[in-house]
């Protein structure tokens, strides 16, 4: 399959054995560092989709500056870098917009991430300081949108994501980790009807080759700025996107009085997101891996 132009350089996941997509569930121990090389070493390692040279494009979610799990927790986004760069990214790129009211910089500035980046190799692009280009989506939601011109590179991207519930969306986990590309002044229209079928339609265009989900903590109400926070303390990788939201799902859903109650494929995000093909279709097509 031609992929339309957009974000990452693969639909195909390479985290599988077997014909079962691979993910992995693990506790997190003292090592930060360490918690997160076993959790992508148990799914097949870094190596599987980075190789030597490569630029990647890192992306982390600071919506706003509330805290974690709300936004990304900076120490956890500079041990990814780290780590990447360990395994012979030539470049790692972070790149994010906050919400369209809000400054992207000035977010992240007041996060401490800014400071914390300087400590790494890394490169930072604001999205919202850049340009946009309209690409055609191709969806029954989504026809259009205007995309970061900046992210719009050849590059492999990786996902660093939080868990957490939402208020609009239900939760926002991988599969909505891709609004951050879009332009600020198109996101109302994402809003105004089908929010959950519209946000799914925009990951045909956007390709994580690696999802690592900090769960350390996690919105069990509420969300994306302020919730009930729960510490299941643990960090998931996968390839999959589906796979990799079911099981966040399990995970806040495991907790007394979480607003997600229902089987994980019942919610549109999911449902959506299987009928475009954009992950495995039922948990007999992935197996967890955890420690």
């Amino acid at each position: 399959m031609t992929l339309r132009e957009g974000i990452g350089t693969s639909q195909i996941n390479q985290y599988t054995k077997n014909n079962m997509v691979l993910l992995s569930k693990i506790t997190c121990g003292s090592d930060l560092k360490g918690s997160i090389l076993k959790a992508v070493d148990l799914i097949g390692g870094f190596g599987k989709v980075i190789e030597k040279g490569d630029e990647v494009l890192l992306k982390p979610n600071y919506n706003s500056a509330d805290p974690p799990p709300a936004s990304t927790d900076p120490a956890f986004l500079n041990t990814l870098i780290e780590l990447l760069y360990e395994q012979g990214a030539s470049k790692v790129i972070v790149g994010e917009s906050s919400m369209q009211t809000l400054s992207t910089k000035n977010v992240m500035e007041h996060t401490g991430t800014v400071d914390k980046l300087q400590q790494t190799k890394a490169e930072t692009i604001f999205f919202d300081d850049g340009r946009w280009k309209k690409v055609n989506v191709g969806g029954e939601f989504l026809k259009s949108v205007s995309l970061a011109e900046a992210s719009l590179q050849p590059r492999k991207l990786v996902y660093c994501c939080c868990m957490k519930t939402h208020f609009r969306a239900d939760f926002s986990l991988s599969l909505k980790l891709a609004f951050g590309f879009t332009k600020g002044s198109e996101r109302l229209r994402f809003h105004l009807s089908h929010l959950k079928e519209k946000l799914v339609d925009l990951n045909l265009v956007v390709h994580p080759s690696l999802i690592i989900m900090d769960g350390r903590k996690c919105f069990i109400t509420g969300g994306p700025f302020h919730g009930d926070v729960r510490e299941p303390n643990v960090i998931l990788a996968a390839g999959d996107r589906v796979a990799m939201d079911v099981e966040s799902i399990k995970v806040i859903s495991g907790f007394q009085g979480s607003k997600l109650t229902e089987n994980p494929w019942s919610y549109p995000q999911i449902q959506r997101a299987v009928r475009l093909g954009l992950g495995v279709k039922s948990e007999q097509e992935y197996t967890v891996l955890t420690g």
